[in-house]
């Protein structure tokens, strides 16, 4: 989400449009042929499995905006698969996969052999004026060994969190984050929340929702009331697989997923079953999650900070910390927004066959505004890469569904654990969400909340461009989320408690550092109204001058 406003704010990424059907990109359409490029597309991931038969295909109206096409595109390259037997129109049904073309073995050549040689290319891109401070490996960056958990951010002239009147410290800034940071932060009282990765929850699908569970009522037999599968119900491993190779390019059996509470409980699992192939450190992206951090510190892992720049996490340092397993958020690296460059995926997928093993955390993937969409790493090399996902970030926190698709050899540990711990989710909201993904209500959802997100994200840089005119906004692309980082020298966390003090709420970025860098910001606006956005910026940029 980059825009540029002001003398110092970063540069726009223009709009590279595509579709996360199939990872479709706009760029990648040809001069004349499209119909037929289109088409061949469509077979093609008919033929791997990637659309099985009774898949839904986007409404022509729906395909055609994301791919910049007249709808007349979308229609006959339908139109020359009905003709092929492969779809056929339902009325309201939408158009539906009826067969797959015949393929002899050994000529697949789908998405999962071909990895891109760059990060999107949809559409012009300006590069950033300058990246953000801190996140690259510059000369004089710590050798890895020399991090500590305690290592602060920034240095404070005063007692982080003691607001300029003297007044009593807010709580959630007094120290150092300790595990319970988030729920007194949550539990805060604040007239404008930019909690980032909180999702507008006022936009939830009540009626879809309560829709789906009548249908799932009226069919459920006795049987389904007791205990499950502790993989998940397999109507909704089927649905997320379904969803994985439609939405992110991740081919993958429905035997192959298993359903689990959140990628906190996915991280939880993979505790014991990494200690158990000799794994006890675990790198993270710096900056990156505080919140992941803490999961995998509670399990007894240490998680050495591996610099993240304009690409990417840096692979060097990776490798010089001698970690075999690495965290990443390689579709959208928070807090920063980057995306993972071409050439920086080739690099870790080497590290990878050379023995090591990538928890890929794909938070918010589906969220995207101005930039085509991203393959998954786990699509590319799916024995190496743990893949985490979740519907916090789209539907709600509260399910506590989500799901993780393991490489082979950690499969059956992965599925005794969760038996172990909870004898798997509940049933019936399985049930219900594998209805609402395979009747298409999940995507018009996601359409819904991309149009809300953009505009709110676009109030924010706004509101940033006046209040904070020397800021730099990072991450502007993609997400729930921005980071803006300032040149003045005040501690985050004192700009944190103080923003807090007058009824705004955000996170300081130096929260999710282990090495040290330079101030910001880490704000969310998806659960904000525009107005409100503007106003807490104005506190926000109000609050930096005067502690400046």
């Amino acid at each position: 989400m980059d825009e540029e406003r002001g003398t110092d704010a970063v540069a726009v990424e223009l709009p590279g449009r595509g579709s996360d059907f199939l990872q479709l990109a706009a760029g990648e359409l040809p001069v004349g042929g499209k119909a037929e490029w289109l088409a061949g597309r469509l077979r093609e991931a008919i033929a791997d499995g990637r659309l099985a038969v009774g898949s839904r295909l986007p409404p022509t109206r729906v395909l055609a905006a994301e791919l910049r096409v007249s709808r007349g595109v979308i229609t006959e390259a339908y139109r020359r698969l009905a003709e092929d037997g492969h779809v056929e129109g339902r009325r309201r049904g939408g158009t539906v996969v009826v067969a797959a073309p015949f393929r002899p073995a050994g000529t697949w050549s789908g998405h999962r052999s071909r990895e891109r040689s760059e990060a999107p290319s949809g559409g012009a891109r300006v590069p950033l004026r300058r990246p953000l401070p801190g996140t690259s490996a510059a000369p004089g960056t710590p050798p890895p060994g020399t991090w500590s958990p305690d290592t602060p951010g920034t240095r404070s002239r005063r007692t982080p969190g003691t607001p300029p009147s003297g007044g009593p410290p807010a709580t959630p800034f007094c120290h150092a984050p300790g595990a319970d940071v988030f729920d007194a932060l949550r539990n805060a009282p604040a007239a404008v929340d930019f909690t980032p990765g909180k999702p507008d929850l006022t936009t939830f699908p009540r009626t879809a929702w309560l829709r789906a569970e009548r249908a799932v009522l009226a069919e459920l037999s006795a049987e389904h009331l007791g205990y499950g599968d502790p993989r998940g119900a397999p109507a909704l491993r089927g649905a997320v697989a379904g969803w994985l190779a439609r939405m992110r390019g991740v081919r993958a059996d429905p035997d192959e997923v298993l359903i689990v509470a959140g990628t906190a409980q996915a991280l939880t699992l993979l505790h014991p079953v990494l200690r158990a192939d000799g794994i006890d450190t675990v790198a993270v992206e710096d900056p990156g999650s505080l919140g992941a951090r803490q999961h995998l510190h509670a399990g007894g892992l240490t998680t050495p900070p591996v610099p993240v720049d304009a690409d990417g996490v840096r692979v060097d340092v990776l490798r010089a910390t001698g970690a075999r397993a690495v965290l990443l958020t390689p579709a959208h690296q928070f807090p920063t927004g980057v995306v993972t460059s071409g050439e920086r995926r080739r690099e870790l997928l080497a590290w990878a066959r050379d023995g090591g093993l990538i928890l890929e955390d794909d938070y918010d993937a589906e969220h995207r505004y101005d930039r085509p969409p991203v393959p998954a790493l786990r699509a590319l090399l799916a024995d190496r890469v743990c893949y985490m996902g979740s519907v916090s970030k789209l539907l709600a926190p509260a399910l506590r569904i989500g799901w993780l698709l393991a490489p082979p050899r950690h499969r059956a540990a992965l599925i005794d654990a969760k038996r172990f711990n909870d004898l798997g989710n509940a049933v019936l909201p399985q049930l219900v969400l594998a209805r609402l993904m395979d009747s298409g209500g999940l995507e018009r959802h996601l359409r819904l909340l991309r149009r809300r997100h953009r505009s709110r994200r676009d109030a924010m840089i706004a509101a940033l461009a006046e209040h904070l005119p020397g800021g730099t906004v990072h991450g502007a692309a993609a997400g729930l989320h921005l980071t803006v980082t300032y040149a003045a020298d005040v501690p985050d966390t004192e700009v944190a408690a103080a923003a807090l003090e007058r009824g705004v709420k955000c996170q300081p970025l130096s929260w999710h550092r282990q090495l040290p860098g330079p101030p910001g910001l880490v704000l969310g606006y998806a659960a904000t109204a525009p107005g409100a956005i503007a106003e807490g910026v104005a506190v926000l940029g109000r609050t930096l001058r005067e502690l400046s």
